[in-house]
């Protein structure tokens, strides 16, 4: 049996500034999808990759993937959907018949290291159908209750919102990806939540979601700091820096 990854890259580069898809976006010299497929062959235990991608570019992202002598395992590329969610279930829909884990990887994640995903993929073989790595949450976080659009129009000065919970940061983790998934699991999931796909205030933000509201058990496994989601300037920014350590 195989494991497979699938790789998100359908994501836009608005919040960086660039007129180009994110998963494109140059880091330390190469697109941010190449350093996260590179890291993901470089774990040894991934033996195939699906990349979903923006439209138009499933053959240009696919063969810029494939052709990378760093990555050296079969490359797939479809079009992703209109969610990150409904791409993950496109890239789902092309796993071969012998795959029995499923890795789920963002390209905005690029720097994931290795061992990361040797933590994930060993997890879910040990038995656990999925699988998300977490770091610790260290800032005390608040619960709010949700504020009216017509009270912020009638308010004066600062928003103000009340708050009706510290939660203890000792139970939370910041969810990282790699995810990993029993692969029946995983489908029965995208299944179960195919109905809120298309539409993005209603699909999943990760798939662990997804399998959560199957009523089924996720477990959490350490994550790593160089797991760092790219979304602004400033994550490019210090990605390039924690690039540059590790050549």
């Amino acid at each position: 049996m195989t494991t497979l990854a699938i790789l998100t890259a359908a994501g836009s580069g608005t919040r960086l500034g660039r007129d180009l898809p994110k998963a494109l976006v140059d880091l330390a010299g190469f697109p941010l999808v190449l350093h996260a497929a590179r890291r993901l062959a470089a774990s040894g235990v991934v033996d195939s990759l699906v990349v979903t991608c923006p439209p138009g570019l499933a053959v240009e992202v696919g063969e810029l993937v494939a052709h990378d002598p760093q990555v050296g395992l079969p490359v797939r590329a479809v079009e992703g959907g209109s969610t990150r969610q409904a791409s993950v279930a496109a890239g789902l829909r092309l796993a071969a018949a012998d795959v029995d884990v499923v890795l789920v990887h963002d390209a905005a994640r690029p720097l994931a290291p290795p061992g990361l995903v040797r933590r994930v993929v060993a997890a879910v073989r040990q038995g656990h159908a999925a699988v998300v790595p977490g770091l610790p949450v260290v800032d005390t976080v608040k619960r709010v209750v949700p504020t009216s659009p017509d009270t912020v129009t009638r308010a004066e000065g600062p928003l103000a919102e009340r708050v009706v919970e510290t939660p203890d940061r000792g139970l939370l983790r910041a969810v990282q990806t790699p995810q990993g998934f029993d692969r029946p699991v995983l489908v029965r999931a995208h299944e179960d939540g195919a109905r809120r796909a298309d539409a993005e205030h209603l699909a999943a933000t990760d798939d662990a979601g997804l399998v959560e509201a199957l009523g089924l058990p996720v477990h959490v496994v350490a994550g790593d700091d160089a797991a760092m989601k790219i979304t602004t300037e400033r994550d490019l920014l210090v990605a390039g820096l924690l690039a540059e350590e590790e050549s």
